[in-house]
């Protein structure tokens, strides 16, 4: 049975990155989002159920995992123009403050590391619930959003549109579905 007490699931937890996703979504050509994700990503969780102030989240993203349904859109992201990834192969988050807002309502704040730049981020995460699967393992679920500015961490390509604007956004939607295993 799902539970959403936080008290009784205190511990460590591992990123199902099978059941888990890290995406986001940008405005190009001032008409339309374009969604991307990333495929291959790992992660930890440490959640403290009687002070969720405790609890933290480290993830690791492999950035030629990329993917946004276009071979050649994915190439370019990963050129020297975007992500860098033969210089860059890698882009952190590692949390550095966890917050409870009520509900089921959290907010955790860390350091989201692209291009070698560090910067804040924080990310605002509803916590779906707990439950056993049927293979024994303790799970729980969040999701999460944020937004950031791609110029903060150096990604500055774009190219001007004749009837006005740019043909890739500064803002970027980032979403998270995140389904984690309680360590044995």
């Amino acid at each position: 049975m799902a539970t959403t007490d936080l008290t009784a699931l205190t511990g460590d937890y591992t990123i199902d990155t099978a059941h888990s996703t890290i995406g986001f979504t940008v405005r190009h050509a001032m008409v339309t989002n374009v969604k991307g994700k990333f495929l291959d990503f790992s992660g930890s969780l440490h959640l403290d159920g009687g002070d969720p102030a405790a609890s933290s989240a480290s993830i690791d993203v492999k950035m030629d995992s990329i993917d946004t349904g276009s071979a050649d859109r994915d190439g370019h992201l990963k050129s020297a123009d975007f992500f860098k990834t033969d210089e860059f192969p890698t882009m952190t988050f590692r949390s550095t403050k966890a917050e409870a807002l009520g509900d089921e309502d959290y907010r955790i704040t860390g350091d989201l590391t692209i291009l070698g730049t560090t910067k804040p981020l924080t990310i605002d995460l509803e916590f779906n619930g707990a439950a056993k699967d049927p293979f024994g393992n303790e799970r729980v679920g969040f999701e999460g959003k944020a937004t950031i500015l791609r110029s903060e961490w150096g990604l500055t390509w774009n190219a001007a549109l004749e009837t006005g604007g740019v043909l890739v956004s500064d803002k970027i939607k980032l979403n998270f579905d995140i389904s984690a295993i309680k360590n044995a």
